[in-house]
């Protein structure tokens, strides 16, 4: 008798390359903004350099990669891949500027008008926390505020 869940024979693991556009300053920031951290707890390594971490972490946000796919091409866990990713989003939420003080700064400078706009990011069925139940899709909501000139604040 044959056993049923035998792989497929002939099956090769396939990698394909995707392009992501990025503005020449964007990698070396994230780099550094990665780094800072690596140093404030004296760790020497991590699996990947700091730049191939970014470069990982902007394709799951930018283009929706999977975590399962990142993970297989560049032989680290799915899990690796989440905690990168979460790690890099907190650090840039660290950076933002308050609420409070980019609507006082707003007032200051004589401003009336103020944009807010959003997107939704999906973040697939792994992230449990986040179920849109009007989208019907694990998601976030990421929203950005603006001045007039559609400058971000």
């Amino acid at each position: 008798m044959r056993n049923k869940t035998s792989s497929a024979r002939g099956t090769e693991t396939v990698a394909y390359q995707s392009s992501l556009t990025l503005s020449t300053a964007t990698l070396p920031f994230l780099g550094d903004l990665l780094r800072g951290p690596l140093k404030k707890i004296h760790s020497r390594w991590r699996k990947l350099p700091p730049g191939r971490i970014a470069t990982i972490v902007l394709a799951v946000l930018r283009h929706d990669q999977r975590f399962a796919d990142m993970a297989g091409g560049n032989n680290i866990s799915q899990a690796t891949v989440r905690r990168w990713v979460m790690e890099v989003i907190e650090l840039l939420a660290a950076r933002a500027e308050r609420l409070d003080h980019a609507l006082k700064k707003v007032t200051r400078k004589d401003g009336h008008v103020v944009l807010i706009d959003g997107t939704l990011i999906r973040t697939g069925a792994d992230n449990c926390r986040n179920y849109s139940g009007k989208h019907k899709a694990h998601d976030l909501l990421f929203l950005t505020l603006t001045d007039d000139r559609g400058r971000l604040l």
